[in-house]
């Protein structure tokens, strides 16, 4: 039997199971692969060594880094790749990495660097999901890191100044959904109807952007204008994490919960309502017992008759 499997990673909201695009990315491998994880939302981010998330424990292992925790699994014989051909797998080692090069850095932008967003949204958010004082001090903590990578790999010549760097980050980034767009096309997935690695990875970068509501969205317009690409996000989200386009779960366990609801609402009412009568009858002035006239029966009547046994 396999040694049961904990992931930690941050939660989610806005009907997303995380905003943490990297614990989207294992998350969804798990459920292309049929990886039996058991996830755990970070509410102390001291368990999770260096940091880091998501983090994969299995025993006395502790694996982080998506990229280490996939390799994991399919060494564990849940592979989501298992029908790629060698072109398929070099696809998307490259494909990868254009994400990785074009869409990260103005997706940590969008996220920590842009003040509105960051102020209004992200750091809120991150902060209420962990004890104080790391409230405090984790969300500026990682808008700092996300600034260094992205002034690390974008910021030498000719890019000097910060807002060039924003200029052409985001610039890159819709060339980059353009592609992703273009190589999908009208497939329900990157290589037809079997979701892979690939699926995994760009579904964890574009579904934060795609669903978050921030106040400054001008990468989420953009990729609201390729239709192929939204699909893909609403489709994986409903197939295999039971969430509708609005971040519900299916009808069928609505329906169930909504009557659970009505029918506890119900005989809480029916409880109130006895109660009230209860205490009416409590309040209400109080007579003794009437006490009742012996009935007698006439003369030749039966004395066996049941009138009998209502006299007192």
């Amino acid at each position: 039997m396999a040694a049961p499997m904990e992931l930690r990673c941050w939660g989610g909201d806005w009907g997303l199971p995380s905003l943490h695009p990297e614990s989207l990315t294992v998350m969804a491998y798990a459920k292309f692969s049929g990886a039996p994880l058991t996830v755990n939302t970070i509410n102390n981010f001291w368990r999770a060594p260096k940091g880091d998330v998501p983090v994969l424990v299995s025993e006395d292992i502790v694996i982080s880094q998506p990229a280490k925790i996939l390799n994991f699994l399919r060494k564990q014989k849940y592979n989501a790749d298992y029908e790629l051909s060698a072109k398929q797998g070099a696809d998307t080692l490259a494909y990868i990495a254009l994400l990785e090069e074009k869409l990260l850095p103005a997706l940590l932008h969008t996220f920590w660097v842009e003040a509105e967003n960051y102020c209004s949204v992200t750091k809120p958010w991150f902060a209420s999901r962990v004890a104080f004082p790391l409230s405090v001090y984790l969300p500026g903590k990682m808008s700092r890191e996300a600034l260094n990578r992205i002034l690390l790999t974008r910021g030498g010549p000719p890019l000097y100044s910060l807002t060039e760097v924003e200029a052409q980050i985001y610039r890159d980034a819709k060339e980059c959904l353009n592609l992703l767009s273009k190589r999908l096309g009208t497939s329900q997935f990157f290589f037809g109807h079997t979701p892979t690695t690939l699926d995994a990875f760009v579904f964890g970068f574009l579904a934060p952007i795609y669903k978050v509501c921030f106040p400054r969205v001008q990468l989420q317009e953009h990729l609201k204008q390729l239709p192929n690409l939204c699909r893909f996000c609403d489709d994986i989200l409903t197939c295999y994490f039971r969430l509708t386009v609005s971040g519900h779960s299916p009808a069928g366990q609505d329906t169930a919960d909504a009557n659970l609801q009505k029918l506890t609402q119900l005989v809480n009412k029916e409880s109130n309502l006895i109660e009230k009568m209860d205490d009416n009858l409590r309040k209400s002035p109080q007579h003794p017992p009437r006490k009742l006239t012996t009935l007698k029966l006439a003369a030749g009547g039966e004395g066996g008759s049941p009138l009998n046994r209502l006299s007192p």
